[in-house]
């Protein structure tokens, strides 16, 4: 008797452990920051809602914090072998600080695969989503003009990554309807839904590249698909408080935005999007609101590179673009200038920061926005 009592303690220390063991205590174990008071979800349906919701939704304040191109090539891989926890230690208060943190992975997740006949070719192996995890990041987009540069194989790779659920990967899937469809995150009671799309793919490979009703792909937002990405923000409309999309736009080089990207977030914004940000063109460009016949959405044209080997000059001048929305009312935004140092962002501080805020809002004078 006294031994089968001495088991069945012994067997619930045992069960008691292993709950424990699954409860983090610290709130840092999981990544830079734990993220709490938040429920998300990938299905491709649209969400709905019974009730009539405020513009500004539950009345909550979300931030949002937003970083440019990342890639993991040269020096950067080596930095990911050997510290894939602490590699983003410079920048990861920045990101770990905002409600939804979200970065464009200018690569293909995999190790394999054949790369296409392009000028340029980036991978990155899918233990980069953890570390990107780590520091913060809550969800990528890999619709860009390098997100299937590994063919078929390297595609495959891709989508399995983003189904091991290692970290939300927003614009591919296995068709369209899962390519277009938006990561959805719920923050004190705000329902936020994310899109990614790209206007940038090489021409000879677009039929291999976009998803399709019957093909895995990224999603495009290029004529004829840029009416598939708007419809998909119109009907997420009614059941989100806040719809941001990131974008793949822009002409490399340049500081001001193209006609194109002008005509793109006016469509965008005119189907229901609240935030549209991007990048591309390797520089910095600007942000600001613009205006709508229900108040102002939020537009940047250019996020420049974030991790990224090329560091020279203009390469290397970077930032965190933070935003706080309230439902559809974006209360606040800044940009926090950093440098490229060693592939890392580097915040700036002191006058260094204030010239390339100054330098910021210069340039929003190319634009149609307005601070």
């Amino acid at each position: 008797m006294h031994r089968r009592l001495l088991a069945f303690v012994l067997g619930m220390v045992v069960v008691v452990a292993a709950a424990l063991g699954a409860i983090s205590l610290d709130p840092e174990r999981d990544g830079a920051r734990a993220k709490v008071d938040r429920t998300s979800t990938t299905s491709t349906a649209p969400t709905t809602t019974t009730t009539t919701r405020p513009r500004r939704g539950s009345l909550q304040p979300v931030t949002f914090a937003f970083g440019g191109d990342v890639h993991f090539e040269s020096h950067l891989r080596r930095k990911l072998d050997v510290d894939p926890s602490g590699m983003f230690a410079p920048i990861a208060g920045e990101l770990s600080a905002a409600d939804v943190a979200m970065v464009n992975l200018e690569a293909a997740i995999t190790e394999g695969g054949t790369p296409d006949p392009k000028s340029y070719s980036f991978r990155a192996p899918a233990r980069a989503l953890d570390a990107l995890r780590v520091a913060g990041v809550d969800v990528v987009t890999v619709a860009n003009n390098h997100g299937r540069d590994y063919g078929p194989v390297g595609l495959a790779d891709t989508l399995t990554a983003k189904a091991s659920g290692a970290l939300p990967v927003v614009g591919v899937g296995n068709n369209a309807a899962e390519a277009y469809a938006p990561w959805r995150v719920e923050v004190r009671g705000q329902r936020i839904a994310v899109f990614g799309a790209s206007d940038v793919i090489d021409d000879p490979l677009r039929s291999q590249w976009i998803a399709t009703d019957t093909q895995a792909g990224i999603a495009s937002a290029k004529a004829p698909e840029q009416e598939r990405l708007l419809a998909a923000v119109r009907a997420e409309r009614p059941g989100a408080d806040t719809i941001a999309v990131y974008l793949h736009w822009g002409s490399e080089g340049t500081d001001c935005p193209t006609a194109r990207q002008r005509e793109l977030a006016r469509a965008l914004v005119d189907a229901g999007a609240d935030l549209i940000v991007g990048g591309h063109t390797h520089r910095v460009m600007s942000a600001g609101r613009l205006p709508t016949t229900e108040g102002n959405a939020f537009v940047d044209y250019g996020l420049g590179n974030f991790v990224f080997y090329n560091e020279s000059g203009p390469s290397g001048i970077t930032g965190v673009l933070t935003v706080t929305a309230t439902g559809r009312d974006v209360d606040a935004y800044a940009w926090k200038p950093a440098r490229i140092r060693g592939g890392i962002p580097t915040p700036l501080t002191g006058d260094a920061a204030a010239t390339d805020v100054a330098a910021f809002d210069q340039r929003r004078t190319c634009t149609d926005l307005t601070p």
